[in-house]
């Protein structure tokens, strides 16, 4: 993910340029753009992590081919976090903040958002490579595996929480 709002705000058609010399217009569509972009990358996240669950889903698959389905409810549950995980990402609400508002938020602490974001993703490759850890079958237990995993999730689910923390600290300082 790079600064998705100097590439978003690039993108923009010759119309909201010119809205940009219409007093007030110009905050209005900065946050605006500021939304959208914060969406978008909440989105990837969330595709991010059902590419994962889908990995899962064929893991599970492969046990269950291969009569080894004593250890699917742990497939199952994963599944069911990674799924959870990406709901809250996707669906995350932060409009009431004022953390969209041009007027208080700068590029300083759009780069603490945007690092928190970033860090994300390595957390999600750290996930990825948990996931793919957990042996075949035929391979070994994958109950260990899936537990490393389900460790790895933990910790991004928590941090994820406390990216509304990180949100409203801006908010505080800048406010």
């Amino acid at each position: 993910m790079t600064n998705g709002f100097d590439e978003a705000k690039a993108q923009r058609n010759w119309l909201e340029r010119l809205g940009e010399k219409i007093p007030g217009f110009r905050g209005f569509q900065d946050r605006e753009l500021r939304r959208d972009v914060d969406k978008k990358q909440r989105e990837y996240l969330a595709a991010s992590l059902a590419d994962l669950k889908g990995g899962v889903r064929d893991q599970a698959q492969a046990y269950t081919d291969a009569a080894q389905i004593g250890s699917l409810h742990l497939f199952d549950r994963l599944d069911r976090r990674l799924d959870g995980l990406a709901q809250a990402i996707r669906f995350s609400d932060y409009g009431a903040t004022g953390f969209f508002d041009v007027e208080k938020i700068g590029e300083q602490e759009l780069a603490k958002v945007y690092e928190f974001d970033l860090s994300i993703l390595d957390d999600l490759n750290n996930l990825s490579e948990s996931l793919s850890a957990i042996p075949a079958p035929g391979e070994g237990d994958p109950a260990a595996g899936v537990e490393g995993a389900m460790k790895t999730l933990s910790d991004l689910e928590e941090k994820w929480s406390g990216r509304r923390t990180v949100i409203n600290d801006i908010v505080k300082t800048v406010g």
